[in-house]
């Protein structure tokens, strides 16, 4: 069986997102008296007290800067939650993370187009549905989003 990894924001991308997000807006530090917040830096859920920012991100966009794609049209940005200070990162075998609730798997080749969408609304039905995403070739990564708010939580790569 093939192993998925979740990808967190990563921490050079967090760094430049704590200054000024890809919205143009300084981040703003805020403590978290409830806990619960979705983090993209460590794919955990925040605990009461931590510093966290709300930050506007793209991350397709992002990963097309990178890899030369052009998403087009299905470049976005939404709000994301991250540390408001450096973060140690995902702790690591924990498995896919935020899968207690509908999200949806939404599928991109290489060139940056959608090619497709599962929703998925058991933690025990996210692997298979990734394992499905990467039997097509033409799948090079993986967003999961969650439904309500259609926020990027994080993503998977192919390989």
């Amino acid at each position: 069986m093939t192993t998925h990894t979740p990808r967190p924001v990563p921490g050079a991308v967090l760094k430049e997102l704590r200054t000024v997000d890809d919205a143009g807006r300084p981040a703003v530090a805020r403590t978290d008296d409830e806990g619960g917040a979705p983090l993209r830096c460590c794919l955990r859920r925040s605990e009461p007290g931590e510093e966290i920012a709300l930050v506007s991100y793209a991350p397709l966009r992002r990963w097309a800067a990178e890899t030369g794609a052009d998403p087009g049209p299905y470049d976005e940005q939404g709000p994301v939650f991250v540390h408001a200070g450096d973060c140690a990162g995902p702790r690591g075998g924990d498995g896919l993370p935020f899968t207690t609730a509908h999200r949806v798997l939404r599928r991109y080749s290489a060139g940056g187009t959608i090619l497709g969408g599962r929703l998925v609304d058991a933690p025990d039905a996210f692997t298979p549905a990734l394992a499905e995403a990467f039997v097509d070739p033409a799948v090079a990564l993986v967003h999961v989003r969650a439904v309500e708010y259609g926020c990027f939580l994080y993503e998977v790569r192919r390989g």
